[in-house]
């Protein structure tokens, strides 16, 4: 094997195995040393293999491909950077939890699962790599085992196990359409316009993977997560674990050819959880339940630029996504930890936390001269100036406007005296991710977009970025003058609607338990037999007449 070869094996292989090794104990009780080490080959190869590299590491028919694209490339090499910052801080972070030795675990199995998922490049190994992404995270949702981290642990479980049933019957039909056992996924995507089953195939693949991107109405787990996981853990799962839902749109939605209806489809899907995840953040009281409904309303701009790609069949759009959710990952990360580091801060010495954090809430929200202004310029590109491209600008204005209710919560969240500084383990990864994420797109704009930065510095281009931004800074400002009363929305929102139709299915459940438990009865049982026995004689019966006679 050539190097390039070695280095795509090693992003995959290396977390894996020394997620097995952390399963001996004295290997556990240095977590730091696995958590920083098991991201390095991941951001070795992003960096160094070359874009179209591909091996063949199990041969067919069982097949396992691994292959480096340059949205792989993108995601891959932003999420080693966040896995890396996000595991120092959780060194520290975790330092006195005796339970950090089993966090380590889930956190390093899910490591590899994200990077397997950005790399592979057959069908039954993206969903395995899928698989364990997904159900590795139940360990850093529900790690505190606290009432709500279980319960936040059992609905991200229940609605894994319904995506994961959706995709494997996605998968099937797509590959029944294909000539080898285990297809490439480029091959068996290349059939779907002939395949029998078009429509039922591209429903389950964009309902299993918006689930877990978190599109309205099934984000249901992303804030009841996000409330309860540890603040390393929230920032991985906002940051990382989500697109594994994009990625998966990225590979399997055909491309090439317009796709016109299922691409407006998901373009207004995204613009609603757009604004609805600004809607109902904007009641929330607690820092990092903001921004698990901000990454919602992120993710539908994420599944907006893909349906509007998808709609006109732009072969451009798969770079072009998994560069904002770059930007995403990495601002989204910071901010998690920036509630970590607020909280370990007295109020005295809050302002410099406070201003990092407003300076990545205001890129999040596209400010020019920032990174996240470039990620919002790609995505415009694709969405056009029309009305969903009016609407895209509004939502950056709605994601303004909650970025400032972040800043102000995190003074809730600071302890109220003290002049101890906080813990360089927390410090020092918040401070280099933030701004790894301010930063970064500016040197991957260009060889990303083909696009100069210097079309960036053109009025035009500085007016459509900023008037979305000082029309949210003026809300906001409004908002927060003579404050409304929020009525904050549990978490989870439209379950707490939905308790209702709970207790109807438990009465349901119930009924069908006693009709099944009379049923078992001896004598309900042999009277059932006897009355199906005579039902079955006179249907018999009835066949065996001879027809009426006609004269």
């Amino acid at each position: 094997m050539s190097p390039p070869d070695l280095l795509l094996l090693a992003a995959v292989f290396v977390p894996l195995a020394l997620a097995l090794a952390a399963a001996v104990p004295a290997v556990r009780r240095r977590p730091g040393v696995l958590l920083i080490a098991a991201p390095l080959p991941g951001l070795v190869a992003a960096l160094a293999v070359p874009l179209g590299q591909s091996v063949l590491v199990v041969p067919p028919p069982f097949r396992l491909t691994l292959a480096l694209d340059l949205p792989g490339a993108v995601l891959l090499g932003g999420a080693a950077l966040l896995w890396l910052a996000a595991g120092a801080y959780a060194v520290s972070y975790l330092k006195n939890d005796p339970e950090r030795g089993a966090f380590s675990i889930w956190w390093l199995l899910t490591l590899a699962g994200s990077f397997a998922v950005f790399l592979v490049a057959d069908v039954a190994s993206f969903y395995l790599a899928y698989a364990m992404v997904s159900f590795a995270a139940y360990g850093l949702v529900a790690h505190d085992d606290t009432a709500a981290a279980r319960r936040a642990g059992k609905v991200y479980l229940a609605l894994t196990v319904l995506g994961e049933a959706l995709l494997i019957a996605a998968f099937v039909m797509l590959a029944s359409n294909a000539t080898a056992a285990n297809p490439l996924i480029r091959d068996a995507v290349a059939g779907l316009a002939e395949a029998p089953w078009t429509g039922a195939i591209l429903a389950l693949l964009l309902v299993g993977f918006t689930m877990k991107m978190g599109l309205f109405p099934l984000h249901v787990w992303m804030p009841l997560a996000h409330g309860v996981a540890p603040v390393p853990g929230s920032a991985v799962l906002s940051g990382i674990v989500v697109k594994a839902g994009v990625i998966g749109l990225i590979r399997f939605l055909p491309g090439g050819a317009p796709w016109f209806d299922w691409g407006v489809g998901l373009l207004a899907a995204g613009l609603f959880t757009a604004f609805y995840g600004v809607a109902i953040g904007l009641t929330q009281r607690h820092p990092k339940r903001v921004l698990a409904y901000s990454t919602v309303s992120q993710m539908g701009v994420v599944a907006a630029v893909l349906g509007a790609g998808l709609k006109d069949g732009d072969a451009a759009v798969a770079a072009l996504a998994a560069f904002y959710a770059l930007s995403h990952m990495l601002l989204k990360g910071a901010m998690f930890l920036t509630v970590g580091v607020a909280a370990a801060t007295s109020r005295a010495r809050l302002a410099p936390v406070l201003a990092v954090a407003a300076v990545l809430g205001l890129s999040l929200a596209g400010l020019p001269f920032t990174g996240g202004a470039l990620a919002k310029y790609a995505a415009k590109g694709l969405v056009g100036d029309g009305l969903a491209g009016i609407l895209l600008a509004l939502s950056a204005g709605g994601t303004t406007v909650l970025m400032a209710r972040y800043v102000l919560l995190l003074l809730d969240v600071a302890k109220g005296a003290g002049e101890a500084p906080v813990a360089r383990g927390l410090t020092v990864p918040w401070a280099a991710l933030s701004v790894v994420a301010v930063l970064l797109p500016f040197a991957l704009f260009t060889p990303v977009t083909g696009t100069s930065l210097a079309v960036l510095l053109s009025l035009d281009t500085l007016i459509k970025g900023l008037w979305p931004v000082a029309l949210g800074l003026a809300a906001a400002a409004l908002i927060y003058q003579s404050p409304p009363r929020f009525v904050e929305l549990p978490p989870g929102d439209i379950l707490v609607a939905a308790r209702p139709l709970m207790a109807l299915f438990r009465r349901i459940r119930d009924g069908a338990v006693l009709l099944d438990t009379v049923l078992k009865r001896w004598s309900t049982a042999a009277l059932a037999l006897v009355m199906l026995a005579l039902v079955l004689a006179y249907v018999m019966a009835e066949a065996a007449l001879p027809p009426p006679f006609t004269p």
